[in-house]
């Protein structure tokens, strides 16, 4: 990559102790509200979506590719939202554009928990299902980068990768309250998998829907109370404010943008793996060779043990960026991953594996998963100057939730069922070693002034 100043002529602008503490706040408690919606949709979608809102088929499998296809749709909308967020972003400034990133996410989810069934409406409810998890996506597409940017752009010196940390952990605790109030719900309600008539499938499980109103006016507030970041002020001060983002971003920094989505393409692509995909494959049939027959309670008391691995690796992968650097940390957890890939069938076959297998094989792939996007929210946006630096890291980070994340459950679905669970690892495998490659072929950034980029 060229074009990248490594020297700077005014540093970034100090922030005294309790501003950060209040950016580090707003940026954690804005990107877990809007993680929380993003999975209670994926949780729905195994357990609650193709029972309620596709016609019935006899094969299961179809009705679970389908809820998976909406399911993919949001990272369909998310490079749309990073364009939409971004151009507002990086001309109007990071804080407005950050309460209506969450805005859009949270009357979407909000009404999710008001759609009614295909039973009642027909094919009307997957077509509203669809829109709103279309309009999730928007929103979330404009959220990350920002939450993003508010932490890089207000770091002390040396610890960039340590602040822009903290909008990371968002993910861990989204996901714990969304699969937390799921596993409450599951548990009052006596709900098993399979049964389509309980008090859970009526009614319980538009709760965590309809709760996200309540998180959504409680980080709305958070985040009024900010202030633009200066490294956007010195650029409109500067004069640096480009007309149309976007254009700019493909004109000018076409190789950075390539470069961002395929470095994380494999995040997104093992954390679906081990969060929407496993949950399927987790609780599936084992009689009829669709998964391991794990109860859906139990195996939701897995999935929120194993979290925690996420939410240790998310800190210490900040650290080490700092210490070690961006890239060969990366390098180094790229070569964890593809080790890890090459496990699957030792952990996961329907032949062996038990409970203990499946809370080994996704504690280890959390913790990974930690290691790898902890330093992600210091990495895409080192990649682009100030003027474009909204619009390029969004649009790299949701262009690798397309090639990662929005097929990952469906191309490991279709997989497992014709050639078996080792094949779903080597898919992780391959696509590991192509972000192996752009992380190899990337510059070290830790030492870059933001001001300067």
């Amino acid at each position: 990559m060229t074009g990248i100043t490594t020297t700077s002529s005014a540093p970034t602008p100090k922030f005294d102790r309790r501003t950060r503490r209040r950016i580090i706040i707003a940026s954690l408690v804005g990107t877990t509200i809007e993680f929380y919606d993003f999975y209670v949709y994926a949780t729905a979608a195994v357990a609650v979506f193709p029972y309620l809102f596709f016609p019935k088929n006899e094969d299961p499998t179809i009705a679970l590719l389908a809820s998976f296809a909406t399911f993919g749709l949001a990272f369909v909308a998310r490079p749309l939202g990073s364009i939409l967020f971004g151009h507002f972003g990086d001309r109007i400034g990071r804080k407005a554009t950050l309460v209506g990133s969450l805005l859009t996410m949270g009357i979407a989810t909000f009404l999710i928990g008001l759609l009614p069934p295909y039973a009642t409406v027909g094919i009307i409810a997957p077509a509203l299902l669809a829109l709103m998890r279309f309009c999730q996506g928007l929103g979330l597409g404009g959220e990350w980068s920002g939450a993003a940017l508010l932490a890089t752009e207000t770091a002390e010196d040396g610890k960039r990768a340590w602040a822009a940390m903290w909008p990371q952990l968002g993910a861990p605790f989204g996901f714990l309250a969304a699969n937390g109030l799921f596993l409450i719900l599951v548990s009052i309600l006596g709900h098993e998998n399979g049964d389509t008539t309980g008090a859970f499938m009526t009614w319980g499980w538009r709760i965590p829907f309809l709760l996200s109103a309540v998180m959504v006016i409680v980080g709305l507030y958070v985040r009024f109370k900010l202030e633009e970041t200066p490294v956007f002020t010195k650029a409109v001060e500067s004069g640096k404010k480009v007309k149309a983002p976007v254009a700019e971003v493909f004109r000018t920094s076409w190789r950075r943008l390539i470069l961002g989505t395929f470095i994380m393409v494999s995040c997104y692509t093992l954390f679906y793996l081990v969060t929407t995909w496993v949950l399927s494959y987790g609780i599936g049939s084992r009689n009829k060779g669709l998964g391991l027959g794990i109860p859906y309670i139990d195996f939701l008391k897995i999935q929120l043990i194993s979290i925690f691995a996420f939410v240790i690796g998310i800190p210490l992968a900040g650290r080490l960026a700092d210490s070690r650097g961006r890239r060969s940390t990366l390098i180094a957890v790229s070569v964890a991953l593809i080790l890890y890939g090459l496990s699957f069938p030792l952990f996961l076959s329907i032949d062996t594996a038990n409970v203990i297998s499946v809370l080994v094989f996704l504690t280890i792939g959390m913790f990974i998963m930690g290691l790898v996007f902890g330093p992600m929210s210091a990495v895409l946006p080192e990649l682009f100057p100030t003027n474009i630096r909204y619009t390029g890291s969004g649009i790299s980070y949701n262009l690798a939730s397309i090639l990662g994340a929005a097929v990952a459950p469906f191309i490991a679905t279709a997989l497992v069922a014709n050639y078996g669970v080792a094949s779903v690892g080597a898919y992780l495998t391959l696509v590991s070693l192509v972000s192996l490659f752009a992380i190899w072929k990337m510059q070290e950034t830790r030492n870059l002034d933001m001001t300067e980029i």
